[in-house]
């Protein structure tokens, strides 16, 4: 299994696969390379690049260093930015497409270009932000990892007939070993705004995706993040949600990434 070392010691694990330009995948909370979207995404998407899934710190494969700080996964970016060749385009979803923005912001020109899809970030401010924050941190603290975890899955919208079903399945245990990881897509949220001053910050051509079913307030900050962006682009993908099918994903983020930055994609790709 390949793995890089970050700046602080820490070792990541990470897959290689395809050919092509780089392109680094980031998950959202909870996922990682055995339990989520991108290691299928990273299928659909090798004819065209060199696709790296990883294992976010402190989730799967991947080792931990305390105490944690956004910069701290910033560098973890920057040592497989290194490993694939000193460049690379980077695609986070949710909470990742938060620290794939922190990441562009702070590297420059090692990020050709980035994409990201449905960063639940918001135009106004959520009250209920500080307060998941507060309650959050408060029970990682206490060691109350299944409260932090129901914490969370109530804060997406799951109900809790739901989440208590969760609990009796034997997927649970892998929910609670990453629960302290919450608190790393939390401080890269920060209070859920927009974050104007790391998307000023990027001068690299990005791509926001949005499904044409996310809750509004989605929509409305994708169009804006967007715009706000000094060379952005925003995508809305018919009949899908936060739950995006792959299947359709993939050949839009392929295009939108090679229109943004024309050699990002393999240039033989756009002939199969």
């Amino acid at each position: 299994m390949p793995t890089v070392t970050s700046q602080d010691g820490t070792i990541i694990a990470f897959d290689a696969l395809g050919s092509g330009p780089a392109l680094i995948l980031v998950d959202g909370a909870t996922c990682y390379r055995d339990a989520g979207p991108m290691r299928p995404l990273a299928a659909l998407l090798a004819a065209a690049f060199t696709v790296v899934s990883y294992d976010r710190r402190g989730r799967g494969a991947s080792g931990d260093t305390l105490p944690f700080s956004v910069q701290r996964e910033i560098d973890d970016l920057d040592a497989l930015i290194a490993e694939s060749g000193g460049s690379a385009a980077l695609f986070g979803i949710s909470s990742g497409g938060a620290l794939v923005i922190a990441a562009a912001a702070a590297l420059g020109a090692r990020v050709r270009a980035l994409a990201v899809y449905e960063v639940p970030v918001s135009i106004e401010l959520d009250p209920g932000a500080r307060r998941y924050s507060r309650e959050l941190g408060a029970a990682l603290a206490a060691g109350r990892r299944g409260a932090a975890m129901e914490l969370f899955l109530t804060r997406v919208g799951l109900p809790a007939e739901q989440i208590a079903g969760m609990r009796r399945a034997p997927m649970w245990p892998a929910f609670e070993a990453i629960a302290p990881t919450l608190a790393y897509d939390d401080a890269v949220l920060g209070d859920g705004l927009l974050p104007y001053d790391r998307i000023e910050a990027v001068e690299v051509p990005a791509v926001v995706l949005s499904g044409e079913f996310a809750p509004e307030f989605i929509r409305e900050s994708a169009r804006a993040m967007a715009t706000a962006f000094a060379h952005g682009r925003h995508i809305e993908l018919a009949g899908q949600s936060h739950d995006v099918d792959l299947a359709v994903l993939a050949p839009a983020l392929r295009t939108a990434l090679e229109s943004a930055h024309p050699g990002t994609v393999r240039r033989d790709a756009d002939e199969d």
